[in-house]
């Protein structure tokens, strides 16, 4: 199983020269992985221009949004320029991790609607293939730049529904889970696994999960009050997710071994604090490991 680390983009008063600290030193540090995560009305970084500076400072390492909420965005022939852009810029290392998203108040915020918010990301995938497939648009031809891979970017949908899983299987590289913990990584798996072969497809899905951590003295406080100032819209499943959210050297040792067990294919361990401690001490720990 590989082992990839999330950016600090999501958590509060974190400069850019941090951002590109962890993207350095992530790569440095021999990670599969450099991930970023998604919002519109929160104090973060957006995911893509945050992969874009990164890129700038990498050579290596993987780029992946975990995920970008699609629907949100209501210009679909913008958001396949950016990606390409980035994909382009980072030589082939960007994967696209897409899902519908869920909080309302991201789409009340630049007038896009909450509701109907699946069949909007099934009308966006099929405007990424032509568009990236070079469809002509204009005097000038398509929208371009060309995207390093035909086809476009590795595509990793994301989502627990019957909807979610349908759509992974039938448009996706892959599928990626949320912070529900190995035991919903697991079963979303294999349902996404099933669905692959319903839908006729070759060879087998890339199954991502992510999961916050916090190592160090204070890692149960750096925890809480992370977990609970991003997830605080909604209460119970932010307690779902610090129930699942590892603590400690013990804690996320336990939590590799409970995702490769369950068949992940790559773990996204996501910081609940930008300090770069929190880089050195995971890195110190996995590579103890291996």
């Amino acid at each position: 199983m590989d082992i990839g680390i999330g950016l600090p983009n999501t958590v509060s008063g974190t400069s850019g020269g941090t951002l590109l600290d962890w993207a350095r030193e992530g790569e440095r540090a021999g990670f599969s992985t450099l991930a970023t995560l998604d919002r519109l009305v929160y104090d973060n970084f957006e995911c893509l221009t945050t992969l874009a500076a990164a890129a700038a400072v990498t050579e290596r390492i993987r780029l992946t949004t975990a995920i970008m909420i699609a629907p949100v965005r209501a210009d679909t022939a913008v958001m396949a320029k950016q990606a390409a852009s980035v994909d382009r810029l980072s030589d082939g290392r960007l994967t696209l991790g897409l899902a519908v998203g869920a909080r309302p108040d991201d789409f009340k915020a630049n007038g896009t609607s909450h509701a109907g918010r699946g069949k909007r990301m099934d009308r966006q995938l099929a405007e990424f293939d032509e568009i990236w497939a070079g469809q002509r648009r204009g005097f000038a031809g398509g929208i371009g730049p060309a995207p390093t891979r035909t086809g476009g970017p590795e595509l990793l949908l994301g989502g627990h529904s019957p909807a979610a899983i349908a759509r992974a299987a039938r448009r996706g590289d892959g599928w990626i889970s949320g912070s529900g913990g190995p035991d919903m990584f697991k079963i979303g798996a294999q349902a996404v696994q099933g669905a692959w072969r319903e839908a006729g497809r070759e060879g087998k899905p890339r199954l991502v999960a992510l999961s916050y951590y916090a190592l160090g003295d204070k890692a149960e406080q750096i925890a809480d009050d992370y977990i609970g100032n991003y997830y605080g819209f909604a209460p119970p499943y932010a307690q779902l997710v610090r129930r699942n959210t590892s603590a400690g050297s013990a804690a996320v040792a336990a939590t590799i071994d409970a995702f490769e067990a369950a068949g992940c294919d790559e773990l996204l361990l996501v910081p609940c604090s930008a300090d770069l401690d929190q880089l050195k001490l995971l890195t110190a720990l996995v590579q103890c490991r291996s």
